[in-house]
């Protein structure tokens, strides 16, 4: 029974991810976080049917997330993560997943087709909200790894950070700061570079980086660069969308300059890194092209765009996994 226990809690999973990212989308953490409720006041707030909020809460009490005290309801530690006040908070990303439901919902035609048949709007025509959830989950996800690369990769020698699809420069920021005598350019489209000149200024870091609009699926990247950034890029795009960035990179680079790619980095079974396996899924139903990519497959490409010393550096669990690819002295 056990193992059938099992299967059969894992099947029904979805419907505790449905709760939290429903009391997500309702912003009921940021509220409970704000000051204790009851849940006739939480209902008329938020214009919920009280039962149904009741229902709601409870759940939310046994998942760890909310208290209950004297008939009032606020966050718990954990549940205080949720919430938009929280200096650490991780609202944006799960937000960010909301919008992966209806993604997922369609993962059975998706694998008989090939492709999500839902017809998908860029993430550019969603509304300025959507694109600064996607922006906001972004930094939550990759703050503290941002670091963690950094201080993994000797970068002293750079002069120059090209940081391409750099979204609020959380990478940017953590190069610059191991790397003092650093220059960065970020490179986004031209309605991410506020989110981006808004963070790093309270990085107090603006003086060190050139904000770049553009899109690099159509323009050409900033030159002159001797260290160039590919973060969680690769895996949205198709094998032949990525020949094309790399070209583009190596034209951007100074002859000997360096480029790395941060993303899951498959073994030849497709099996590691798991999340590496199941992101695979998530790229089928969210892009067009967009796929988990072997070594192997990520070093055939950087080579027919000219690259040599091509090595993976880093492998991990966690989209960590670093290859680093250069640009041949002489060209």
């Amino acid at each position: 029974m056990k193992q059938q226990d099992g299967i059969l809690a894992d099947a029904r999973g979805f419907m505790k991810s449905r709760v939290i990212l429903t009391a997500a989308e309702l912003d009921l953490f940021t509220l409970l976080h704000e000051r204790k409720a009851d849940a006739r006041d939480l209902a008329k707030e938020k214009d919920l049917d009280p039962r149904a909020a009741v229902r709601l809460l409870a759940s939310l009490v046994t998942f760890g997330l909310v208290e209950i005290e004297n008939g009032r309801y606020g966050v718990t530690e954990k549940g205080a993560l949720l919430s938009s006040r929280h200096p650490e908070s991780v609202l944006p990303m799960v937000l960010h997943q909301t919008a992966l439901w209806e993604s997922w919902s369609h993962l059975t035609e998706s694998l008989k087709e090939g492709r999500n048949p839902a017809e998908r709007k860029p993430l550019t025509e969603r509304g300025d909200g959507t694109l600064k959830a996607f922006i906001g989950a972004m930094h939550v996800v990759g703050r503290e790894l941002a670091q963690e690369i950094a201080d993994s990769y000797d970068a002293s020698s750079c002069k120059r950070f090209l940081d391409i699809g750099g979204g609020s420069g959380t990478y940017t920021i953590a190069f610059l700061k191991k790397n003092p005598k650093m220059r960065g350019v970020l490179f986004d489209l031209e309605k991410v570079i506020p989110l981006a000149e808004e963070r790093l200024g309270s990085e107090g870091l603006l003086d060190r980086v050139e904000l770049a609009a553009g899109n690099f699926y159509r323009d050409e990247l900033p030159g002159g660069c001797d260290l160039a950034l590919l973060s969680a890029i690769i895996h949205q795009n198709s094998p032949d969308e990525n020949l094309v960035l790399y070209r583009k990179v190596h034209r951007a680079l100074v002859p000997g300059g360096a480029m790395l790619i941060r993303d899951h980095i498959m073994n030849e079974s497709r099996t590691r890194p798991p999340a590496g396996a199941l992101f695979a899924l998530n790229m089928l139903v969210a892009t067009n092209g967009g796929d988990t990519y072997t070594f192997r497959e990520v070093r055939e490409s950087l080579e027919e765009a000219g690259f040599v010393g091509i090595s993976l550096v880093r492998s991990g669990e966690r989209m960590d996994c670093l290859v680093e690819a250069r640009k041949p002295k002489g060209r």
